[in-house]
């Protein structure tokens, strides 16, 4: 019984016309042969999968061809068929990153001054050649330079930033580009009609874009799903259900728990994806790109999106209805934390927790402190003060109101305004709180750094402390409260009058407070 041959092998292109994607490089080498023009040393860079080793071999074949068909190799010649077979004496691969030591390149360099036995050309393909070390690039760099007419290198590598100056300066350089997504698809159609093999269009370009521009990549991924669903059709969703892969209808649902601030709905969500065996790498990484989608179709002009945006007539329909709801810098915070997670999840073991901080923290802004998310929490709390929701709670109003401010609970739908301007002497209290924090001793110094800045009555300065033994110390316990209006005035350099109110949680300061310390901030930065 004869063994299977994977589809990468087997059908790794034989001549310059079966490479696809790489078009710029193939016709220039075809014109260098055609020419007669040679050089004698090549370095092919770009990721993997993207045909480096193959156009290298074919391009042995092209110079020791004895029959060449317009700069591309005949195939048939006793060369070809030789070089083919992987029995030919002149051309010799080398995998650096398992021979990457001096003795391994001076082997190579003596067997240089050795003319070929038959054919035009030595080729020597030293693939990953990044690996080699200093000193086997140093052995390797003279012969580089100044190699006998009949010898040919040509070093392939996906990082050449790893690679010498001195080395990379003696080689025409060659970048191989990630292959596209239609091209990848048409490509894979053509073998699958070649292997009498039914597959749905859907789950072909789901495999390329998978792939990520390699094509071998794009060849691996279709043989395992073959295999799985061997002797049936290949649909869209027998793909996803190999790779464990989620589809875009999930992603929707996913996005709509997280704009209404759901995390038990997201959890469930998640929970649903994790028992049906989806790999949750996979899933990270085709959020964001949903996200990506997202953005993209909140920014681009409607002609340019469909080409710009790989998804089908149906889901762009979706896609542009759900962009209408969402807030440009909402979506650019989204895609933030998920990309961050993207690179913490991969080698991460516990990637279902990671995964449930990153949507919790997407559906509670209060978390984080940078700028845009203070921008979502303002859009949070918009949305609540427009449906009523949202009121001053009785212990505020009740304070208030003991100082002679004459504040009163919200009234559903009516909207507090914020006060015109900051005072002065507020504005320098905050400026320089971390003083008064310095200044305190404990356990004052640990209740302060902990406290919160906001506006009181009369648009004083009120410290919003958390409610038990924190704000026992400053209302119950005699002496603390004026010590820090001291401090506070002594900032001020004038008597300040301070408020400390109590509060449970962050969330209740988020919903009910005008966090003084994020506004003075932002003033600052726009001036």
């Amino acid at each position: 019984m004869a063994s299977y041959t994977a589809l990468y092998r087997k059908f790794r292109p034989d001549c310059f016309e079966d490479v696809k994607g790489q078009e710029h490089i193939v016709t220039t080498l075809r014109n260098q042969i055609h020419a007669e023009r040679i050089g004698h040393a090549y370095l092919f860079c770009g990721t993997r999968g993207t045909g480096k080793t193959s156009v290298a071999k074919i391009f042995a074949k092209a110079v020791n061809c004895e029959h060449p068909i317009d700069g591309s190799p005949c195939g048939e010649c006793r060369s070809c068929r030789a070089i083919a077979a992987g029995a030919s004496m002149n051309v010799i691969e080398i995998d650096a990153a398992s021979n990457n030591g001096v003795d391994n390149i001076r082997e190579i360099v003596d067997e240089v001054s050795y003319s070929p036995a038959e054919g035009k050309y030595k080729v020597y393909i030293i693939d990953e050649v990044h690996m080699l070390s200093i000193g086997a690039f140093n052995a390797l760099l003279k012969t580089l330079e100044e190699p006998p007419s009949y010898v040919i290198f040509i070093l392939a590598t996906t990082e050449a930033h790893k690679i010498p100056i001195t080395i990379l300066s003696r080689c025409q350089r060659y970048d191989f580009k990630r292959i596209t997504i239609d091209t990848i698809t048409n490509r894979l159609r053509e073998l699958m009609e070649v292997e009498q093999i039914a597959v749905d269009d859907k789950a072909l370009r789901y495999i390329a874009k998978t792939a990520d521009g390699s094509f071998r990549d794009a060849l691996s991924l279709l043989d395992q799903c073959i295999a799985f669903h061997f002797g049936q059709e290949l649909t869209y969703d027998k793909v996803l259900d190999v790779l464990g892969a989620v589809d875009t209808e999930v992603f929707s649902r996913l996005l709509g728990f997280v704009l209404k601030q759901d995390v038990s709905g997201c959890i469930s969500l998640l929970e649903e994806i994790v028992m049906q065996g989806r790999e949750l790498t996979q899933f990270v990484t085709d959020f964001t790109w949903y996200l990506r989608n997202q953005l993209l179709v909140k920014t681009s002009d409607a002609e340019e999106i469909e080409e710009i945006i790989d998804v089908s007539s149906e889901n762009l329909v979706r896609l542009k209805a759900e962009a209408q709801e969402i807030e440009q810098d909402t979506l650019m915070r989204y895609i933030r934390i998920f990309s961050e997670l993207s690179g913490q999840i991969r080698y991460a073991v516990q990637k279902r927790i990671l995964i449930e901080i990153a949507l919790i923290k997407l559906c509670r802004p209060s978390m984080e402190t940078d700028t845009v998310s203070l921008l979502e929490r303002v859009r949070v709390m918009e949305e609540k003060l427009e449906k009523g929701i949202m009121t001053v709670p009785p212990n505020m109003a009740s304070a208030a109101l003991n100082q002679g401010a004459g504040l009163e609970p919200v009234a559903a739908g009516n909207r507090p305004s914020l006060p015109k301007a900051i005072p002065e002497d507020v504005k320098m209290i905050v400026d320089g709180w971390q003083t008064v924090v310095g200044e305190a001793s404990m356990p004052m110094k640990q209740y302060l750094k902990d406290a919160r800045l906001s506006l009181g009555g009369d648009n004083k300065l009120m410290v919003v402390v958390e409610d038990g033994v924190a704000s026992d110390y400053f209302l119950k316990q005699e002496g603390h409260k004026e010590l820090l209006e001291k401090m506070v005035s002594d900032i001020a350099g004038k008597e300040v009058d301070v408020t400390v109110q109590s509060i449970r949680g962050d969330q209740d300061f988020d919903q009910n407070y005008v966090d003084l310390s994020q506004i003075i901030h932002m003033e600052i930065e726009e001036e």
